[in-house]
């Protein structure tokens, strides 16, 4: 045990490395001309058992790339996926995979450094990242996480001294990113689709061992990872729904086995609802919008669940059938789900034979008058009645009266409807300060208001108030 590991609180065990050596490759992260720590995850290290005062003062060339944490084993990992639609073989291009730290309650989690150099899945990119992208993912991971949202979260963010050219010159950075793994449904299109799927019963038993091993004894271990990953990511996308946010990119790699939300590029939160809600500048057609959410999400596990088929059984047809079967819960968890969190954002604490009904059409009401999403759930939580269009349409009054009926719970709505959530507009501010004038302030009030979201904020009334985001466009930073 080197002197390193005993000063910054590492324990790596680097399960994924010991894969066949087609699922990734051994390769060191770039080095950076001039590394600066802009942020930095107490809270997150201290979680993971990490040494805080020594990463705060020496973590800055580890987290860049410069110097290797002891017991790391860096690497790129290989997935394919399909983007808008469209297959493609992918892997890390600009990301560095340093390995598993395992906490002392056992719970294990990928370490990975984003922006980290150039690797052979890099195609014709840099393999570099910007400041500001970087600086996103770090925000609106932390505010997911704090929404109890499952998510990746962000470790800490380093400007390396040097620029990537985008659109323009800008600053460089590299993110460090933790999640429970990066393994995706990419992965097992990946090994799908190399040397006739000949690594394919690898992978799955290598993922059931990590994420589900209670599958491990089942009669039929294969199809039930199938139904456990379509379970998980029905709560997920139900969880997105109900606080008005807007993956953006969800492509089969950017949708995980462990039911974490991961790549923050071209996301956003809704200010006014509409189900046709886009923000990301390259989906032109909608594919990706808010109301959509659901229905990709099924698209993707099918192409997961076609992955898995030759490990349901040799007869074609009967691997199909088990496939199909699966699938066909996705749609009973995800109406659950979406049934049980809204009871809890409209105070119902008994069920009832109207739910469904009551919900859609305060909904439909919402669009109608284009309300906010977020600002309407939380003055319902606190009983007030806004000056807004919304709550002056009489078919809303009536709504109201029947609702105030049930006798709903204004604490626990509370608990579910956030008072804030980070505002489009707010998050371009702390960005452009920090890219444009080396000020991380911005950013940091932000996120001290976004890690408390259920709570008031007291002065920071403008975190609360929408903008205009009629045209607003996301870009998923490569």
């Amino acid at each position: 045990m080197s002197d390193d590991k005993n000063q910054f609180g590492w324990n790596f065990d680097n399960t994924y490395a010991r894969l066949s050596d087609v699922f990734f490759e051994r390769i060191n992260p770039t080095p950076a001309r001039s590394p600066h720590m802009v942020m930095f995850n107490e809270d997150l290290a201290r979680t993971l058992g990490l040494n805080v005062s020594a990463l705060s003062k020496e973590g800055q060339n580890y987290f860049a790339g410069n110097s290797l944490f002891d017991g790391s084993e860096p690497l790129a990992q290989a997935y394919a996926g399909h983007q808008f639609g469209h297959i493609n073989m992918l892997g890390d291009g600009r990301a560095n995979l340093l390995g598993e730290h395992v906490t002392a309650k056992g719970q294990r989690f990928d370490i990975q450094l984003k922006g980290a150099g150039r690797t052979r899945f890099s195609r014709r990119g840099d393999g570099l990242a910007a400041l500001g992208p970087m600086l996103r993912e770090y925000i609106i991971s932390e505010a997911m996480f704090a929404l109890n949202i499952p998510t990746t979260r962000s470790l800490a963010v380093v400007t390396t001294g040097e620029q990537v050219i985008r659109e323009t010159s800008l600053p460089g950075a590299v993110l460090t990113r933790v999640a429970s793994s990066h393994l995706r449904v990419g992965t097992f299109e990946y090994a799908a689709g190399v040397e006739k799927g000949k690594y394919l019963r690898e992978l799955a038993d290598y993922t059931i061992q990590r994420h589900y091993p209670e599958l491990a004894s089942q009669p039929e271990p294969y199809v039930g990872l199938l139904k456990a990953v379509i379970e998980r990511q029905a709560s997920l996308i139900v969880k997105w729904m109900q606080v008005g946010f807007v993956h953006g990119v969800m492509n089969t790699d950017n949708m995980t086995i462990s039911g974490e939300t991961i790549d923050y590029g071209p996301c956003a939160f809704m200010d006014r609802f509409s189900l046709s809600t886009v923000f990301s500048s390259i989906d032109t057609q909608g594919r990706y919008s808010y109301g959509q959410q659901p229905s990709i999400g099924q698209w993707n596990l099918t192409r997961f669940a076609e992955t898995l088929l030759p490990l349901f059984s040799t007869n074609q047809e009967e691997a199909i059938a088990k496939a199909e079967a699966a699938l066909d819960t996705y749609a009973e968890h995800l109406s659950r789900y979406w049934v049980s969190g809204m009871r809890g954002k409209l105070g119902l604490v008994k069920e009832g034979e109207d739910d469904m009904s009551l919900f859609n059409s305060l909904l439909e009401m919402m669009e109608r008058n284009q309300a906010d999403y977020t600002n309407t759930f939380r003055a319902l939580s606190e009983g007030k009645m806004l000056d807004e269009p919304l709550f002056k349409d009489g078919e809303f009054v009536e709504w109201y009266k029947a609702w105030q009926a049930l006798n709903p719970d204004l604490e626990l709505m509370k608990s579910r409807n956030p008072a804030v959530i980070p505002r489009n507009h707010m998050v371009e501010k702390a960005l452009a300060a920090a890219v444009e004038k080396d000020d991380y302030s911005v950013a940091q009030r932000l996120l001290d208001i976004v890690r408390n979201p259920f709570v008031e904020p007291g002065d920071g009334d403008e975190f609360k108030r929408p903008a205009n985001d009629e045209g607003y466009q996301t870009f998923c930073g490569t």
